[in-house]
């Protein structure tokens, strides 16, 4: 079974939430990318989300993009990538999941990128501009390796389309909390808990919030009716304006992993 499935059923068991953090790869070196991923694994992250980066990441707001741009300055590429978390893999069982955009995915080749994934470790994929309609290629891939293809789900529930890709999605559901780009300080949708409630009829995927949970506060109240959080630009944030980068990351982790789950025991 993959790590990501038996890990998020585990979560539920314990009832319990899940923590999904986001850094990107080689900001602000893959060496410092490594450590900052062992302290999340140490600390209570029940996902790694790895942003793979890219120069033109439409779906990312000014904080992603400045990462993105550190690491696109160390001239990363997926092999370093994969490197990383075969090295990652050496001592941590966490789940990760690759964050991206599609066109660095088709340059490289669906088929060995997807089987690269598999070969080091990783266990899930969400591509950020690739809508459901278009991707039935990398599902099957994906599916042949036991990857999960995670789709961005926005605050749709009661269409068609929601309902086909709650259908082709695996792992969990990324449901995103507001409409626009990631990081802005905006409210979550006013429905979400109605949103999640919604999803959650028409899936037995564990569906996590992500975009804009800038705030404990916001974590709780995603937390409230979702199974977890995603945060990304929050973080990311907290490590420009931190001197030790792994300090910065375990007191994150922990703390915000401590935050939920008093939402997770009531």
């Amino acid at each position: 079974m993959n790590r990501l499935t038996e890990h998020l059923k585990l979560l539920r068991i314990k009832n319990e939430k899940a923590l999904i953090l986001f850094i990107t790869a080689g900001d602000p070196t893959l060496e410092d990318t490594s450590e900052i991923m062992k302290a999340l694994a140490k600390n209570g992250a029940d996902c790694i989300e790895l942003g793979m980066p890219f120069s033109d990441p439409i779906g990312d707001g000014p904080i992603i993009q400045r990462s993105t741009a550190r690491a696109l300055k160390n001239h990363i590429k997926l092999d370093d990538i994969f490197h990383l978390v075969k090295i990652f893999r050496q001592g941590f069982a966490t789940p990760i999941v690759l964050m991206g955009y599609y066109n660095p995915i088709v340059r490289y080749g669906i088929e060995r990128f997807v089987s690269a994934c598999k070969e080091n470790g990783i266990d899930g994929l969400i591509v950020a501009d690739l809508p459901y309609e278009e991707g039935e290629l990398l599902e099957r891939q994906c599916r042949s390796q036991n990857v999960h293809l995670i789709y961005l789900l926005a605050p749709e529930p009661g269409s068609r389309r929601t309902k086909a890709i709650l259908a082709a999605s695996s792992g969990f559901v990324y449901c995103v909390s507001h409409y626009g780009i990631t990081g802005v300080d905006q409210k979550p949708d006013e429905r979400l808990d109605e949103i999640v409630t919604s999803l959650r009829s028409m899936t037995d995927l564990p569906i996590a919030v992500g975009f804009g949970i800038s705030s404990a506060e916001k974590a709780k109240a995603a937390c409230k009716s979702a199974d977890g959080i995603i945060v990304g630009s929050w973080l990311i944030k907290e490590l420009e304006n931190g001197l030790s980068k792994p300090a910065v990351a375990a007191d994150f982790t922990r703390e915000l992993k401590r935050a939920i789950q008093e939402t997770g025991s009531q």
